[in-house]
């Protein structure tokens, strides 16, 4: 899928989409950002897939957009051609966020620009301890508002530290980002594969109807008012209560066991 680009891997459950151009750091391609945006969408209806991870190889996570390949041929494009390209990055997020499943992001080097904002798009983010971080737009003369970052950081991190991530475009270390919240989980470079295999695992077997409603609710709450949340979530609980899981779950109290969860689509 995408040879070249990103790889892709089903395996029990867990779909692994690899950023695959380390000699470049993984800079995104306008081929690869069509790529991701249709390879989410498709995760919405693919059933074997529970849980998605995202990564990359070499010493970088993602550096961002391609400067020979993006960066300088949009130069040349009217404004109609420049607000094309801007409204493909946000679909990529959008589809992140819009998917009913976790999304992993386990950021195994360097994470800048749209790199930041992928990561900062997904449900969990662990980090190598040389997972530095920077929302680099200013820096290039841009918005820090791109792909939803203005959006999403400040949900994350708090507005101050949100302006001074995306005002001033600095890196910073992994244990920082941790320590603002922005990563869960800080681990030894070595140890990022097997602590993301595992976050992986544990969310793949879990119970699936009720994690991507609880997405779901996340995203949709963010504009409700109190009495507006309460009711849907009374809704969205009662939706949970008549799912094969929750029958499940008290089984397995009951009789002292694991539960063993269905991943049906819905009640």
């Amino acid at each position: 899928m995408n040879p070249g680009k990103f790889r892709y891997r089903e395996e029990n459950g867990v779909a692994t989409i690899t950023l695959d151009r380390p000699d470049r750091l993984n800079a995104l391609t306008l081929e690869t950002y069509r790529g991701l945006v249709d390879l989410f969408a498709d995760l919405q209806s693919r059933e074997t897939v529970h849980v998605a991870v995202l990564t990359g190889t070499g010493r970088a996570f993602c550096s961002g957009g391609d400067v020979n390949e993006i960066i300088g041929p949009l130069l040349s494009r009217n404004a109609g051609g420049l607000l094309e390209f801007t409204r493909m990055t946000c679909d990529l997020v959008r589809n992140i966020r819009l998917l009913r499943k976790p999304v992993i992001a386990s950021l195994n080097g360097l994470v800048a620009g749209a790199g930041a904002v992928i990561a900062l798009a997904s449900d969990f983010r662990i980090a190598s301890e040389e997972a530095r971080i920077a929302f680099l737009f200013t820096k290039v003369g841009l918005s820090g508002a791109d792909m939803g970052a203005t959006f999403l950081l400040p949900r994350v991190v708090g507005l101050g530290r949100a302006t001074e991530l995306l005002m001033l475009g600095e890196f910073i270390s992994a244990s920082e980002a941790e320590r603002w919240g922005l990563y869960h989980r800080v681990v030894p470079s070595d140890r990022l594969e097997a602590e993301t295999e595992g976050l992986a695992r544990r969310l793949a077997e879990g119970p699936s109807f009720a994690y991507g409603l609880t997405k779901e609710m996340l995203g949709q709450e963010l504009t409700f008012s109190l009495e507006t949340a309460l009711e849907s979530e009374a809704q969205a609980q009662a939706i949970c209560m008549q799912h094969p899981d929750y029958r499940e779950a008290y089984q397995a109290f009951i009789e002292k066991r694991p539960p063993r969860f269905s991943g049906a689509k819905g009640p």
